[in-house]
């Protein structure tokens, strides 16, 4: 049982992934009848935003600020001050996540290009210490780094499929169409 739970934690980005699919099964099982294709983009792209940005890099957030040492030592790194500034980023970015499934378009985008851009450099970066260190370490080459790189693939596909959404006007997602110009 301890493993199971090292393991979830220390890969909080899968873990919450799955958690936020649980909850999206749950509310397209809920939902009425003929279930139709905004509906499950808009139940899977709330609870994706929710678990995968807010809640997990809220978590990022305090684990590199209270405890930055572990999550030094978790990536392989030595720690160093920027750790507790990578963290307060990450806060940001989850605070915003927590926000954003219950607005627009606009706010979702908000969330994701950020998110993208964060994650895709940490890739970069986590690539870099790969190839120049060897650095094979649990947190900068397994799970996390895997994640790095699909979260923002995932959520740029859902908002490319919510904007079509909107664009048909056939949109389940919550201030649809917010501003319009006749």
């Amino acid at each position: 049982m301890r493993g199971i739970i090292v393991f979830a934690l220390s890969n909080f980005t899968l873990t919450l992934f799955v958690i936020g699919l649980i909850f999206s099964g749950v509310g397209i099982a809920r939902a009425s009848r003929p279930l139709k294709a905004p509906v499950v983009v808009e139940k899977l792209f709330f609870w994706f935003i929710f678990f995968s940005i807010g809640v997990a890099y809220c978590y990022n957030g305090v684990f590199h600020i209270i405890g930055h040492e572990m999550a030094a030592a978790l990536i392989g790194w030595a720690d160093s001050p920027f750790q507790i500034e990578l963290g307060f980023a990450s806060l940001g970015i989850g605070l915003v996540g927590l926000i954003a499934p219950w607005k627009s378009i606009h706010m979702r985008f908000a969330v994701i290009v950020p998110t993208a851009c964060f994650l895709w450099g940490a890739a970069g970066v986590h690539i870099h210490s790969m190839i120049t260190e060897g650095n094979f370490a649990p947190g900068n080459a397994g799970v996390i780094f895997w994640t790095d790189i699909i979260v923002p693939i995932i959520g740029l596909v859902f908002l490319w499929l919510q904007h079509g959404y909107e664009k048909e006007g056939r949109s389940a997602a919550p201030y649809p169409n917010l501003i319009r110009i006749s």
